[in-house]
C-alpha cells in the first residue's frame, strides 16, 4: 500500500509539473504575440506618418514649381518644368550628401522608399460643369460634349441625362435635386454609365469654376470636340504644330479657334498633382487639385489611398 501511495504521489507531481510547463509556455507565447503585435502596430503607424509627411512635402514641392512658373508668364504648355513627370526614384537620392549620390543615413528606411509623381493640367480636359450656365443648359458646351460622345461611340441619351441631372443638382432651390458630384467617379449618379465614364475619363474633369480648354495641353479629341466644324485630322495637325512651337495666343491655332472667345485659352489655373510613395511595407498614392491665381497656389482637395489610374490606359491610335 505504501508503494502504491508513493507511485500516485509521483504521478501527481509529474502531472502538476507538466501543467505548470504548459501554462508557462502559453503565457510566454501570449506575451510574445502581444509584443510582436505592438511592434507591428508601431511600425505601421510610423510608416503611415512618414508617408503622410513625405507626400505633403511632394505636394508643397509641386506647388512651388507651379508658383515659380506663374512668375515667368501666363502661357502654359507641355515644354514647361511642371509638365515633366517625376519618374520613380529612390528617396535617398534627394538626400545625397556627396557627388556619388550616397545617402547620409543608410541605416534607416529612407533608402528603401521610392517617390514618383506628375502634374496634370486639368484645363486640358473638358469641364463637365460647363454644361450648365445660370441654371440653363449651355448649348455650345452640349454640342461640344456631343462631338466627344460621338467620337467615342457613346449614346447621346447619356449626355442629355447627365446635363439635365447636373442642372437639377446645381439648382439649390429644388428639394428633390440629385446629389452634386465632386469627383469623376461619382458621375454615374447623374446618369452616366460606368463604361462610358471609363472611356471619357482621359478627356473630362470636374472643376469648381467655368473653365476654357488650354490649346497648348489638350489632346486631339478634346480640341476636336471643343471647336465646331473642326475635323479630327485638323485637331491632330494642331497637336503636331504646337509640339514644335506652342501657341502664344488662341488666334495662333487658326480662325476657327479665334472665334470662340473665352471657351479656349493658352493658360491654366487648375492642376492635379499626383504622387506615389512605395516602400517595403506599402504603396501609398495621393491626388490633389490645386488652383493657381497669379503666384498663389491653393489646395482645393486632397485624397489618399490606392489610385489605379496614375497612368491612363492606352488609347486607340485613332484617338491619340
Amino acid at each position: 500500500m505504501t508503494r502504491n501511495i508513493s507511485r500516485l504521489q509521483s504521478g501527481a507531481a509529474l502531472l502538476a509539473a507538466m501543467l505548470t510547463v504548459t501554462l508557462v509556455a502559453t503565457l510566454s507565447a501570449a506575451a510574445l504575440w502581444q509584443q510582436w503585435r505592438n511592434v507591428e502596430v508601431e511600425t505601421a503607424e510610423r510608416s503611415r506618418q512618414q508617408t503622410a509627411w513625405l507626400l505633403t512635402g511632394a505636394l508643397d514641392w509641386a506647388r512651388l514649381i507651379l508658383r515659380e512658373d506663374g512668375r515667368t508668364g501666363t502661357i502654359d504648355h507641355l515644354a514647361e518644368p511642371w509638365a515633366v513627370p517625376l519618374q520613380e526614384a529612390r528617396l535617398s537620392s534627394f538626400l545625397a550628401v556627396d557627388a556619388s549620390n550616397n545617402s547620409a543615413d543608410t541605416d534607416t528606411d529612407t533608402p528603401q522608399a521610392f517617390l514618383s509623381g506628375l502634374i496634370i493640367d486639368q484645363q486640358s480636359h473638358m469641364n463637365v460643369f460647363n454644361l450648365v450656365v445660370g441654371n440653363q443648359l449651355s448649348k455650345p458646351d452640349v454640342l461640344a460634349f456631343g462631338k466627344l460622345f460621338e467620337l467615342m461611340g457613346l449614346p447621346t441619351s447619356e449626355l442629355m441625362a447627365l446635363a439635365n441631372n447636373l442642372r437639377l443638382a446645381l439648382d439649390t432651390s429644388s428639394p428633390a435635386a440629385p446629389l452634386l458630384p465632386q469627383r469623376l467617379e461619382q458621375l454615374p449618379w447623374l446618369g452616366l454609365s460606368p463604361q462610358s465614364l471609363n472611356l471619357l475619363r482621359p478627356y473630362i474633369t470636374l472643376l469648381p469654376d467655368r473653365t476654357p480648354v488650354n490649346l497648348n495641353t489638350a489632346s486631339a479629341p478634346v480640341i476636336y470636340a471643343s471647336i465646331p466644324d473642326l475635323e479630327m485630322s485638323q485637331a491632330q495637325r494642331l497637336v503636331t504644330q504646337r509640339a514644335a512651337t506652342h501657341f502664344r495666343t488662341v488666334a495662333d491655332a487658326g480662325k476657327l479657334a479665334a472665334a470662340l472667345g473665352d471657351r479656349l485659352s493658352v493658360s491654366t489655373r487648375f492642376f492635379e498633382v499626383r504622387g506615389r510613395l512605395r516602400n517595403p511595407l506599402s504603396t501609398v498614392e495621393e491626388r490633389s487639385l490645386v488652383q493657381r491665381n497669379g503666384i498663389e497656389v491653393k489646395i482645393l482637395w486632397r485624397e489618399r489611398g490606392v489610385i489605379t489610374d496614375l497612368v491612363p490606359a492606352a488609347l486607340p491610335a485613332s484617338l491619340q
